[in-house]
């Protein structure tokens, strides 16, 4: 059995409010195991007999079934627990800086990773701290500019919201258990 993590985009924000309880139904009625739903904002931790490798069916698979049960454009980004620990031990910023914000990028498509890294590298690095990492993007902006930073901009654009979804670094520790 392979432990995944579903990371939804979008979840409990902007008008799409999906419930904890529906949701783990909704991944229960895929004939997965070990559902449990992590905090309010779009986290599905499950267990299926799939390698990685089976990762872009099954996340086809539940984007579907999230566009007909909840009526929204659903994208998640699919990682398996492996995946999801590795990143959260490879986090190269100071992780109990307080004045600032522990994220990290999950990226489905690695093109627009690198796209975002190259975005970034022009970007001042004292005021939108950004690391490579293996499928994901580390960043580290002052509390409280998430969203007014160069780099929250180039985030925000249209052309990575399927691809790519955000966690606070002691979120993702959470879905770990």
């Amino acid at each position: 059995m392979t432990a995944w993590v579903a990371l939804l985009r979008g979840v409990n924000v902007g008008g799409v409010t999906i419930r904890s309880t529906e949701l783990a139904e909704l991944f229960r009625s895929l004939g997965l195991d070990g559902v449990r739903t992590v905090l309010a904002s779009g986290n599905v931790v499950f267990e299926m007999d799939a390698a990685p490798d089976a990762r872009e069916e099954l996340k086809g698979r539940i984007e579907r079934a999230l566009r007909d049960r909840f009526g929204y454009d659903a994208w998640i980004v699919l990682v398996t627990a492996q995946e999801l620990a590795d990143a959260a031990d490879a986090f190269p910023f100071d992780a109990t800086d307080t004045a600032r914000q522990p994220y990290v990028i999950f990226c489905s498509d690695e093109a627009m990773r690198d796209e975002l890294l190259a975005a970034a590298a022009s970007l001042d690095a004292t005021d939108d701290p950004v690391a490579p990492g293996v499928g994901v993007i580390f960043w580290n902006p002052e509390k409280g500019r998430s969203v007014d930073t160069a780099f929250a901009r180039v985030l925000a654009k249209t052309r990575f919201k399927a691809s790519t979804t955000t966690r606070n670094l002691r979120t993702v520790r959470k879905l770990l258990g």
